[in-house]
């Protein structure tokens, strides 16, 4: 079994912890948690808790929550670490890691906090047996999911992507909510290099607006193709991947509300919707321009990539077996909700 460790208990942090949960082949050593609020609470019933200092260590106590010790006892007795802390924490633990501990870092992070950037489908390999892997963000792993089987089955010469992005996630209410639409003022946007790093010769340039939303990101997706092709060809490379998901606004999913909402019946942990999805009725291809609309749930879209980077980075399983019981433990499979 595979110890994983999981610093930082936030967004992402609980949802690769409880993802960790279901693997066959790993069970989580500990959770880090800084302040004893709700959330350490209810972890404590599931999780070994630990924090990051003594000062924090005092603050459970008082609030009447048991800690199994301190940061470095956890890493001590794990294989690897999650570093799941807000960004830019994730440079300043580096040190505690190097030399001591494999570690997968989140997309926040630059990526020069890692050996290599982490997508299952176009960098599983690139990952496999480095110390330290860097999963990229919400919105690359968004558009790397579509972008990848496409240029891997037909090719790409450019994608101009803009990325209509939430504000912040639904519990957070120190960022938002905004009364404005905030567009990123550098084009292109960090997406875009991001996006090489994990899909090295492909060429891309992105513009990101932020809205006055919680739910989703929302991505219009512009691309020509190296040859001409049909939409049939398009939808048939994506049909090969299990985290694409097409669906329509036919099935009255027009809006992010919609989806989200559909995720909800589907009755997955957190109504989580781990896959990218695109819908079917935006998808248009005229020779070689091929336009699409996606949308990425921020929340999750990350936790099956931090699950299968676990394995590439201890080399513990090859690329298809990992994502195999990655998306068979995480119930990501095409009948789930309909």
């Amino acid at each position: 079994m595979i110890n994983v460790a999981v610093n930082g208990y936030g967004t992402i942090g609980r949802r690769v912890a409880h993802a960790v949960l279901k693997q066959p082949d790993m069970k989580v050593s500990g959770i880090v948690k800084a302040t004893p609020d709700y959330v350490a609470r209810m972890a404590a019933k599931t999780f070994r808790i630990y924090v990051p200092d003594e000062i924090s260590a005092r603050k459970f106590k008082e609030a009447g929550i048991d800690t199994a010790g301190l940061l470095p006892d956890l890493l001590s007795t794990s294989d690897i670490v999650v570093d799941a802390t807000p960004e830019g924490m994730g440079e300043k633990n580096r040190t505690m890691y190097t030399g001591k501990i494999n570690a997968i870092f989140q997309g926040g992070e630059d990526s020069s906090v890692a050996d290599a950037s982490f997508n299952a489908y176009s960098s599983y390999g690139e990952c496999y047996g480095k110390k330290s892997v860097r999963v990229v963000s919400c919105n690359t792993t968004g558009l790397a999911r579509s972008l990848f089987p496409v240029h891997s089955e037909i090719g790409i010469q450019h994608v101009s992507a803009t990325l209509i992005r939430r504000a912040t996630d639904p519990n957070d209410s120190k960022k938002g909510p905004i009364n404005a639409i905030e567009p990123s003022l550098k084009f292109p946007s960090h997406h875009a290099p991001d996006v090489k790093t994990v899909i090295r010769d492909i060429d891309i340039d992105t513009v990101a607006v932020k809205v006055p939303t919680t739910l989703m990101h929302v991505h219009v997706v512009d691309a020509r193709l190296r040859k001409n092709a049909t939409r049939e060809e398009v939808i048939g490379a994506w049909s090969k991947f299990r985290r694409v998901r097409l669906i329509s606004g036919k099935d009255g999913l027009a809006s992010t509300a919609q989806i989200m909402d559909m995720s909800r019946e589907g009755n997955r942990d957190r109504s989580d919707l781990y896959e990218i999805v695109i819908w079917q009725d935006s998808v248009s291809v005229k020779g070689d321009r091929l336009n699409y609309i996606q949308a990425v749930h921020q929340e999750s879209i990350v936790v099956p990539e931090n699950v299968d980077a676990i394995r590439s980075s201890l080399g513990s399983a090859g690329q298809y077996e990992s994502i195999d019981l990655t998306d068979r433990s995480l119930s990501i499979d095409r009948e789930v909700f309909y």
